[in-house]
C-alpha cells in the first residue's frame, strides 16, 4: 500500500551548534530500515564528534560545515540512518 509523507519529522542532530534535520524515509518518519532520506540545514561552523563508517578499516570521518553561510543538502543513508549504527568518538561500543 502506498504511504503518504505529509511532512518530516525533525530530529535531534549531534554537534557543536544546532543543526536542522528533517526526516522524510526512515526509521523515525516512515519505519523504513532499508535507506533514508532527510534535508539537512547545517549552519556556518557546525561540527560533530567524529565517527567510523563504512570505509577502510581504521579510517576515520568528521562532518562538518566550515564555509561561511553554512550548507542546505539532501542526505541519503543506506541502511537507514540510526543512532546506533554511528559510532561516533566517545560513544560507547
Amino acid at each position: 500500500m502506498v504511504k503518504l509523507i505529509r511532512k518530516p519529522t525533525e530530529l535531534k542532530a549531534h554537534g557543536n551548534k544546532p543543526k536542522i534535520i528533517e526526516e522524510f524515509i526512515g526509521r523515525v518518519n516512515s519505519g523504513t530500515k532499508a535507506f533514508s532520506i532527510a534535508r539537512m540545514n547545517s549552519p556556518e561552523g557546525w561540527s560533530e564528534p567524529g565517527r567510523t563508517v563504512i570505509v577502510p578499516k581504521g579510517e576515520w570521518v568528521q562532518y562538518s560545515t566550515p564555509h561561511r553561510g553554512g550548507a542546505r543538502y539532501i542526505a541519503v543513508c543506506l541502511p537507514a540512518f540510526s543512532p546506533a549504527i554511528v559510532h561516533r568518538d566517545g560513544d560507547q561500543q
